[in-house]
């Protein structure tokens, strides 16, 4: 059976659409699709990828991108003619409603709570924003109830469809375990640092991570992702605390493994914003799955991961003396560290991890597509 997935947002190897959702599709016997803005057009890691291509022009004006892109998106689509598609973002609901009239099968892939991501969008204006979440709320619920699935990042998330009657089951983005070598040995050297991986912000915690650098003797910040803006940029490097970081920009994949091998902890302090009060954060688990302690926020939610599994430390993410209160810990109590972060690692072994929920997607898949089995290996059935 032929599958394809689209996005215009996110790039063509996104850790959730291609390296989890799309390979293990593919794993399963599906012929994998996936349109991507500015990918290339090629077979990669057995899956077709097709790019849709845009100017710089089409691409810096935001409404020419959303409509530009979801025409083209669509044109592409109906070109490979898959019985099933699977679309990720919210622009591309109008092409998602004309595949659900082409008698096509759609899923909706929800990675985040847009009408409370939409209250935290500095583009919008502040006095338009409870507008704009309120119309685009009611609109999302009248158009997933004519697709044939809402796959949803978090369970918080598919509460919010299933309440309204809609198919809908939680696929969180949990980490793939074979990514990550979490043992400890002999030749493992930890420095006296704590690392953040992910998009770079205020609201994200950054103000108060290199806050805390200046709290703690000795110890520095690996800081790797990309701000979200210059001005913010420039306004954290007039810290005191931002001799004490090392900015290492985007990582790949190794790199990224890299910078887990040498740190003490994770920070994952995000601010208690209604979008994120809620959230699975994936790097809280990446953190668990490399085997290092977290200090986390201290959101009920993440407050009840991190507590049940024993794998870190809660703070108030606002404050930066607690947050540099759990660093200093961890560097005087270096066993302990060690106990947490291997307790964090056979919490994703046992729960939070990619191939239990890819399952769940592959039993989502067999439900809307039940005559996508074959027989092997004297007759045992795959779907």
């Amino acid at each position: 059976m032929k599958v394809c997935h689209i996005t215009t947002v996110h790039p063509y190897k996104d850790i959730r659409i291609f390296i989890k959702e799309a390979k293990s599709l593919q794993k399963n016997g599906y012929e994998m699709h996936l349109i991507a803005p500015n990918a290339p057009s090629a077979i990669i890691d057995g899956i077709q990828v097709h790019g849709i291509n845009l100017n710089r022009g089409d691409r810096q004006n935001r409404l020419g991108r959303m409509i530009k892109t979801t025409n083209l998106a669509y044109k592409k689509a109906m070109e490979i003619n898959a019985d099933l598609y699977h679309f990720h973002d919210p622009e591309l609901i109008p092409a998602g409603l004309k595949l659900k009239r082409q008698q096509k099968k759609v899923i909706y892939d929800v990675h985040e709570d847009v009408p409370r991501q939409i209250l935290q969008k500095n583009w919008i204006p502040r006095l338009l924003r409870t507008a704009i979440s309120s119309v685009f709320e009611e609109y999302e619920k009248r158009a997933v109830k004519k697709m044939d699935y809402v796959v949803a990042a978090t369970p918080f998330i598919k509460n919010r469809f299933t309440s309204i009657g809609c198919n809908s089951i939680d696929i969180c983005n949990y980490p793939v375990l074979s990514e990550f070598d979490h043992r400890h040995s002999e030749e493992e050297v930890k420095e006296n640092a704590v690392c953040y991986i992910g998009a770079i912000s205020e609201i994200r915690g950054i103000f108060e991570m290199v806050d805390s650098m200046s709290l703690v003797p000795d110890v520095h910040l690996f800081l790797a992702g990309k701000f979200a803006s210059d001005a913010e940029r420039e306004l954290v490097k007039q810290k005191s605390g931002w001799k004490k970081v090392s900015e290492l920009g985007y990582l790949d994949r190794e790199e990224i493994r890299n910078v887990l091998s040498k740190s003490l902890a994770g920070l994952v302090v995000l601010h208690p914003t209604i979008n994120y009060k809620d959230a699975l954060p994936i790097k809280l688990f990446e953190y668990m799955a490399a085997g290092i302690p977290v200090i986390a926020s201290d959101f009920p939610l993440w407050k009840e991961i991190v507590e049940k599994s024993d794998c870190g430390i809660c703070v108030d993410p606002l404050n930066p003396k607690e947050i540099a209160d759990a660093i200093q810990f961890y560097i005087e109590n270096p066993e302990e560290a060690k106990r947490m972060g291997e307790n964090g690692r056979r919490a994703v072994e046992q729960i939070y991890n990619w191939d239990l929920e890819s399952k769940k997607l592959v039993s989502v898949y067999q439900t809307l597509l039940p005559e996508n089995r074959f027989v092997r290996n004297k007759g045992e059935v795959f779907g």
